[in-house]
C-alpha cells in the first residue's frame, strides 16, 4: 500500500500539470500513453511492437489518435478497414503463422486503445472541467468500491474474472461517485441539467467499473497479473485507465444528449 501511495503522488505531480496545461504537451503524452498501452497489450499474446504488425498496428492506433482532417484523403472507417485487410493478407503471406485469431486481437486491441484514448484527448479539448468531472467520477469509485469493499464486502461481483471484487463494493463506488458529481456540481455548475447528470454519473460509473473487469477477463485469460510494471504498485498503463477507456466514448454520447 505504501509503494501504491508514493507512485500515486508522483504520478498525479506529472500528469495533472500536463491535463492542465493542454495542448501540444498533452497531445503528444497522450500518443505516449496510448502506444504504451498498445505494446502491453501485445506483449500479452507475445507480440512485438517492434515487427512488422506491432507497426501496422501502431499506425492504426495513431491513426485513430488523429483528427480526420490528419488523415486525409483518408478517413478513420478507410484506415481500419485497411489494416484489417492487410492483416488478413498477412495471414496469407506467413502461411498462418499469424492466424486469424491473431489478427482478430491486432484489430480489436487497436480499435479498443485507439478509440479509448482518441476520446481522451476529445474530452480535455472539450474542457478542463469536462475532463477533471470524468476523472473525479473514475477516482471516486475506485476508492469507494475499495473501502466499500474492504469494510461491507460479502458477495462476490464476479469471481471468475476479479475474486477481489464485491457487489457491495461496487454499490459503495457509485453511491461515492455520485456524491462526488453532486460536490463538484455545487462548486463548478458545470451542468445545466442535474438530473441527467447524476444519471450520466450513475452510467459512467458502471462502465467505468466493466472497464477495469474487461481488463482483469484479459490478463486473466493470458495469465498476467499485471499488464505491465511501469508503475509500481498500480502495474501498467492500462491497468490505471482501464476505466477511463470504457468510460470516456459513452461520456461523450451522453454530452450530445445535453
Amino acid at each position: 500500500m505504501k509503494q501504491r501511495i508514493i507512485t500515486g503522488v508522483i504520478a498525479a505531480a506529472l500528469f495533472l500539470p500536463v491535463v492542465i496545461f493542454g495542448g501540444i504537451p498533452f497531445i503528444v503524452v497522450t500518443y505516449v500513453l496510448a502506444t504504451i498501452g498498445l505494446f502491453e497489450l501485445l506483449r500479452m499474446k507475445n507480440m512485438k511492437l517492434l515487427s512488422s504488425v506491432g507497426v501496422i498496428s501502431t499506425l492504426l492506433v495513431w491513426g485513430l489518435l488523429a483528427r480526420e482532417s490528419w488523415l486525409l484523403p483518408l478517413t478513420k472507417l478507410d484506415l481500419v478497414l485497411l489494416i484489417a485487410l492487410f492483416l488478413l493478407i498477412y495471414t496469407v503471406t506467413t502461411k498462418n503463422r499469424f492466424t486469424f485469431d491473431d489478427a482478430a486481437f491486432v484489430m480489436l486491441s487497436s480499435l479498443y486503445v485507439g478509440f479509448g484514448f482518441h476520446y481522451f484527448m476529445e474530452t480535455r479539448l472539450a474542457g478542463l472541467s469536462l475532463m477533471f468531472y470524468a476523472l473525479f467520477i473514475i477516482w471516486a469509485t475506485d476508492t469507494g468500491a475499495y473501502f466499500t469493499g474492504r469494510a461491507l464486502g460479502r458477495r462476490k461481483l464476479w469471481p471468475e474474472i476479479s475474486p477481489n471484487k464485491t457487489v457491495e463494493g461496487s454499490v459503495g463506488g457509485t453511491i461515492c461517485a455520485l456524491i462526488v458529481a453532486l460536490i463538484y456540481q455545487w462548486f463548478t455548475d458545470s451542468f445545466a441539467d442535474i438530473p441527467l447528470m447524476l444519471v450520466m454519473t450513475l452510467v459512467l460509473s458502471a462502465v467505468g467499473q466493466m472497464g477495469d473487469l474487461v481488463e482483469s477477463a484479459f490478463k486473466r485469460h493470458y495469465g498476467v497479473k499485471d499488464s505491465g510494471n511501469l508503475l509500481p504498485g498500480h502495474g501498467g498503463i492500462l491497468d490505471r485507465f482501464d476505466s477511463l477507456l470504457f468510460m470516456l466514448p459513452i461520456l461523450h454520447l451522453f454530452l450530445t444528449m445535453m
